[in-house]
């Protein structure tokens, strides 16, 4: 499964929701096989190259289970934040310190289109909001100040050779 490297503009576009159809099911399914191969906790579809309103998720790091959810949106947040360390598929080998909610109410929607709202806390937050950014054009690093950001991007230059 090929990877889009970061700053491929793909990472940058906001994804339109759309009816939960064939194609976008598609999408999703070779989303989750990525998150597989890759061993990560989540994606959006723009580190597939696809700009479509699909994220899947890990709620725990310490089992497997992915969901894939579409056209997630984010309905309400803590205001208590906790830092956590985070990184991309797309930059690899970069890792940051990124202050994020506690909790986070998402909605989506499953394969079948039916529509879902739940609290997530901790770790399933964390990965929900990092996952439904990416899909909205903000990559990790935008929550970075500029200069943690270009130190982040000189690290992935270098570690690129």
């Amino acid at each position: 499964m090929a990877i889009i490297s970061y700053p491929d503009m793909r990472l940058q576009t906001v994804a339109p929701n759309r009816d939960v159809d064939d194609s976008l099911r598609a999408i999703g399914e070779r989303l989750l096989a990525a998150v597989r191969e890759v061993h990560a906790y989540g994606l959006a579809a723009a580190h597939i190259g696809e700009v479509a309103p699909v994220v899947v998720i890990c709620r725990d790091a310490e089992r497997p289970e992915r969901e894939i959810l579409y056209n997630p949106s984010i309905l309400a947040v803590s205001t208590e934040t906790a830092r956590g360390e985070e990184g991309s598929v797309s930059l690899p080998g970069v890792r940051v310190e990124i202050a994020r909610p506690v909790w986070a109410e998402i909605a989506w929607q499953d394969a079948q289109g039916t529509a879902h709202t739940e609290k997530l806390e901790g770790f399933a937050a964390r990965v929900a909001l990092h996952e439904i950014e990416q899909m909205n054009g903000i990559f990790f690093l935008d929550r970075l100040s500029r200069l943690k950001r270009d130190m982040a991007l000189k690290k992935a230059r270098k570690l690129a050779g």
